[in-house]
């Protein structure tokens, strides 16, 4: 039976009369002890004798100890290449099961376990412990590592001689054991290719609204931009309207029939204008400020997502929620860039605007762009999950449309063609408007100081905006706009029964009558329609597939068709 093994003591001075010391365990048998100080002891295997008077650990090489303290000790015979095989010499294998774990004073059979402590002299002394404070900013070297001088964190060692230090592009992914792209992947890199690195990004937002993962976010630039890693799971790329997304097939799903001529089939049209006085400030006739204070006022929505001027940019237009009247009234009015407005759906953005509501039981009014209203009517129009945007797009239940040729981008109109170009103070500005072909500037003070043909400002507008041929915003439930209505009226078109029910709660709070020029809408549909047709490399088809594979992009338009498998 095997013998019960002695307690563990704390470092020090150790009882002479009552505990064994180190190099020491108590004898088996009178036969086989020898007698010291009046005290039966035996040598431990492995161990050297430490003395008749004290403890001592022997001295080993200068190297730290990395083997872990549970190893097995060998004993003298095991050593020396030979092994017990009486069983009854005393050794470890006479007494214990060689598989548990051994417990052992520190320093304690230190030569074969792989060095000496490093608070242990040569002559097994126990020193003092001296703490080395951590280095910042750089690594850090312990003493007597021989590590040599402290190299900068970032600082790549022992590099095989061919090897790049140069972060790896896409190309990385073919040279990683012959990896293979399943077929029925598109990656963002593939929407970075053909239309974020092509200039061609409309700045809708629709790519952060789809993405499930939460890869997609907004830039520095306010253009897409991966923060995480792609899923490939393709739907940024099928619902971009410069991408995947086939937005005249749009028109067909959601506005009728013959949606690729005219400015589509409305239920009825209008000019109208608001007779308070807030109507000032706004764009033409304010329709569309009147119609979200009615939804509001009238409890059908929460809130509208709309758009802000920036605290720290004049002129720059920033994605908001609006939830009071006071605050859809303060932003009354055109502002002429985008706001990636589908990538503010995420209603963590918003939590102190409804914080005593449900978000699943919000309802929501947006007014974006003809290409934001696209985006959303395809999201919503499939039940898929997009990730922390998903209780955002359920909530759209009203969509306004604003009459757009195109749209700019902030620092090339305001910062280069306006202030730099014509010398035009941006702070006295009050008022920007694009009219008959005319770009036109208020100030303050409501003097016009610039009329210009907006053909001019051709550079400052988005790329992507000259294949849009969807002038009049034919997927959404109203389009609001000033073609077709004289000065100080907005022209609106109703489209869907629910613009219907949200034209009949407004418009006994406004000044309406038939749309006075229903031909200059058609017009301009039109013109805008050529122009497109001009722009757009791919065909033009009403009745081909809702979504256009990356690879039918790449062969219209010549860009890489697997940019995953090469840099760029």
């Amino acid at each position: 039976m095997a013998t019960e093994e002695p307690d563990l003591v704390e470092d020090g001075a150790l009882d002479a009369l009552a505990d064994p010391g180190v190099g020491e365990q108590p004898v088996r048998s009178e036969s086989e002890a020898t007698q010291s100080g009046g005290k039966a002891t035996k040598t431990l295997p492995g161990v050297p004798d430490g003395g008749d008077s004290k403890p001592s650990v022997p001295p080993v090489s200068g190297t730290n100890r990395t083997q872990s303290q549970h190893e097995t000790i060998p004993t003298d015979t095991e050593a020396s290449g030979e092994r017990c095989q009486s069983g009854s010499c005393g050794c470890e294998s006479d007494r214990r099961d060689e598989s548990e774990p051994r417990a052992m004073a520190d320093g304690a059979g230190a030569s074969s376990a792989g060095g000496t402590p490093t608070n242990v002299t040569e002559d097994g002394e126990l020193g003092d412990i001296e703490f080395t404070k951590p280095a910042e900013g750089v690594s850090q070297t312990l003493p007597g590592e021989d590590h040599g001088s402290p190299d900068r964190p970032d600082n790549r060692v022992n590099l095989p001689g061919d090897a790049k230090l140069d972060t790896p592009g896409y190309s990385i992914r073919s040279e990683m054991n012959d990896i293979e792209t399943p077929e029925d992947k598109t990656w963002f890199m593939e929407l970075d290719e053909a239309v974020i690195d092509e200039g061609r990004c409309i700045q809708c937002g629709t790519c952060v609204a789809a993405c499930p993962s939460d890869s997609i976010g907004i830039g520095d630039d306010d253009l897409p931009e991966l923060v995480k890693m792609c899923t490939g799971c393709s739907l940024c790329w099928d619902f971009c309207p410069r991408g995947g997304l086939r937005y005249e097939r749009q028109w067909k799903i959601t506005g009728g029939e013959d949606n690729a001529k005219g400015a589509g089939d409305p239920i009825t049209e209008y000019s109208a204008r608001v007779t308070e006085d807030w109507r000032e400030n706004s764009q033409d006739g304010g329709a569309v400020t009147a119609v979200l204070t009615t939804l509001l006022e009238a409890g059908e929505i929460d809130g509208a997502l709309i758009a802000t001027e920036s605290d720290e940019d004049a002129w720059k237009a920033e994605g908001f929620l609006a939830t009071t009247e006071e605050e859809l009234v303060e932003n009354t009015g055109t502002i002429y860039n985008q706001t990636m407005s589908l990538g503010h759906l995420d209603f963590s953005k918003w939590e102190d605007k409804l914080p005593d509501k449900p978000w699943e039981d919000i309802s929501l009014a947006l007014v974006g762009t003809p290409c934001e209203i696209e985006g959303i009517r395809a999201l919503q129009d499939f039940e898929w999950e997009y990730g922390s945007q998903e209780e955002g797009v359920r909530a759209i239940d009203y969509t306004i449309a604003l009459m757009c040729t195109k749209n700019f981008n902030y620092k090339s109109l305001v910062g280069e063609k306006l202030t730099e170009e014509r010398d035009i103070d941006i702070d006295n500005v009050g008022k920007m408007d694009v009219l008959h072909g005319k770009l036109m500037v208020d100030d303050l003070e409501g003097n016009r100081i610039l009329t210009e043909d907006i053909e001019n400002f051709h550079d400052a507008a988005l790329k992507g905006c000259d294949e849009c041929a969807d002038f009049t915003g034919m997927c959404a439930d109203i389009t609001v706009g000033s073609v077709g209505s004289s000065d100080e009226y907005s022209s609106v078109i109703i489209r869907s029964e629910t613009g219907l029910e949200m034209w009949d709660l407004t418009k006994e709070h406004l000044d309406y009558h038939d749309l006075e020029d229903k031909s200059a809408v058609g017009k301009l549909q039109g013109w805008d329609k050529k122009k497109a047709f001009e722009s757009l490399e791919r065909p033009f088809d009403p009745d081909a597939p809702r979504f256009i594979d990356y690879a039918d992009h790449a062969e219209n338009y010549g860009t890489v068709k697997n940019p995953h498998d090469a840099d760029h």
